[in-house]
């Protein structure tokens, strides 16, 4: 007979507590592991903390902890059964390498050598994404000791990659040749954050990610303006030309085909959106900005959580250095991204760009389009019954209600849904104020016990609310 809720609350909030101090030191042995993934000095560091956090995961209890090589950097799997076959399996995803970090970048503190301040953890990776993924560590033991359980309530499995923060390169082929392995119901990742300390929140999705570079040649070398200027064509011109014509006068892309398939917001999230305490002038400060701008008809939160764009990263070509040089330059180049919503394949994206593209360069004027590898979007619906096991579970655990977000950048976790076919929720209890990939990253440790918390109660609600087939 289980308990009731009171108490099962009441049992893991003890747990937790009791154990707190030895899961902060765990942590910050973790973080002293400088795993950036993007400089090639530290991948001996990136394959330590993988070596690492598999060791945890064993202590932890999980039966199976393997490192799984790619090629690039390695990855960790662990996996531990329910005792119920019958049980969801759930996926656990997060990454364990981080963003460069160095004391001459504005830190107070060295970025690998944890220090709490008050009751915050500062550290690289303190919070993007060690901070949580170690919170699922204490989070099952927690479950097991609430319910008494030898094993969780659902199959469990974790998947940390070490690539996270260098673009993924590798992930794909890697879920893609594992996963009978990885074979789950439901994708929970861990990789994400909260509207505010006050506004505990869960994320139903993230936008898509498709780049591209368009270079543009037009004299075999540069000219003098005065001799041909006026009679032969100008690549940066058409370069100016080109990106003028992406939007049209109501902000929206311009780009013939690229809102095909798109899925709109229901008058449901209009309403959950709304109901987030959003300041616009707040909003302006931390994006150093003087004045909104978008696709009409939209709110700002719409437009950065639920609506397609097309933003120029980069424009340059011809002279830039200090006077003038009247010459018609050689060529010229753009830099171009999209970030797209649920129901826009970025195939059919692309292909849209690249004739558009063709369209805006005129005669005398060749070009070269370039795009990289692009991230699908992902979204869950509001009512699929896995999201509301993480909502109820957060509940629980924040005491309080739990509000709805998007996410408006991009990750891999759309890789994960178009492989497995499994639906990917997201539980993260990061705030705007930990500093991702800036100086002085930290974890308020009061929301990190809170993640520890809700992973605890998550598993025992999906097993008990959610079967379905494997």
């Amino acid at each position: 007979m289980s308990k009731p809720v009171d108490d099962v609350v009441s049992t893991v909030r003890t747990y937790i507590e009791a154990h707190r101090g030895a899961f902060l030191d765990d942590l910050a042995e973790w973080l002293r592991i400088p795993s950036v993934s993007a400089q090639p000095e530290h991948a001996a560091d990136v394959a330590r903390s993988a070596d690492w956090l598999a060791a945890k995961l064993s202590d932890t209890g999980f039966p199976t902890c393997e490192i799984w090589p790619t090629a690039g950097a390695p990855a960790v799997f662990a996996e531990w059964p329910s005792e119920d076959p019958e049980a969801p399996t759930v996926l656990v995803y997060g990454h364990h390498d981080v963003q460069p970090a160095a004391r001459e970048d504005g830190w107070d503190t060295d970025p690998f050598e944890p220090v709490i301040r008050g009751n915050r953890l500062h550290a690289r990776g303190a919070a993007d994404d060690k901070g949580q993924v170690f919170f699922h560590t204490l989070g099952v033991r927690a479950h097991l000791a609430a319910t008494g359980r030898t094993a969780p309530s659902v199959h469990l499995k974790l998947l940390v990659e070490g690539e996270e923060e260098s673009g993924s390169p590798h992930f794909r082929r890697l879920v893609e040749e594992r996963a009978e392995r990885l074979a789950a119901d439901a994708v929970i990742v861990s990789d994400t954050g909260m509207w505010s300390e006050d506004t505990p929140t869960v994320c139903t999705g993230m936008r898509g990610l498709a780049e591209c570079e368009i270079e543009l040649f037009g004299p075999a070398q540069d000219i003098h303006s005065g001799s041909f200027g006026g009679a032969v064509p100008n690549p940066a011109t058409a370069a100016a030309r080109l990106v003028a014509a992406l939007h049209d006068e109501h902000a929206r892309v311009a780009v013939p085909g690229f809102y095909e398939g798109v899925t709109e917001l229901t008058d449901r999230e209009r309403e959950l959106f709304a109901e987030l305490p959003f300041d616009e002038e707040t909003w302006l400060r931390t994006a150093r900005s003087t004045a909104t701008h978008g696709e009409a008809g939209h709110t700002t939160l719409e437009r950065v959580w639920a609506r397609p764009t097309a933003e120029v990263n980069g424009i340059g070509g011809g002279y830039q250095g200090a006077g003038s040089k009247t010459i018609i330059p050689s060529s010229a180049l753009v830099k171009l991204s999209f970030r797209l919503v649920a129901g826009q394949d970025p195939d059919h994206v692309e292909k849209a760009v690249r004739a558009w593209a063709a369209d805006q360069v005129p005669a005398g004027v060749r070009h070269e389009i370039t795009f990289g590898p692009a991230t699908r979007p992902c979204l869950t619906p509001l009512d699929h019954p896995a999201l509301q096991s993480v909502v109820r579970a957060m509940g629980r655990a924040f005491e309080q209600p739990i509000r709805y977000t998007r996410e408006g950048g991009s990750g891999p976790a759309a890789d994960l849904q178009e492989v497995l076919g499994a639906p990917v929720l997201f539980l993260g209890i990061s705030v705007p104020s930990d500093g991702w990939h800036a100086p002085n990253e930290k974890v308020e440790l009061d929301l990190l016990m809170k993640g520890v918390e809700t992973a605890a109660h998550l598993w025992g609600d999906l097993a008990e609310n959610w079967r379905e087939p494997h």
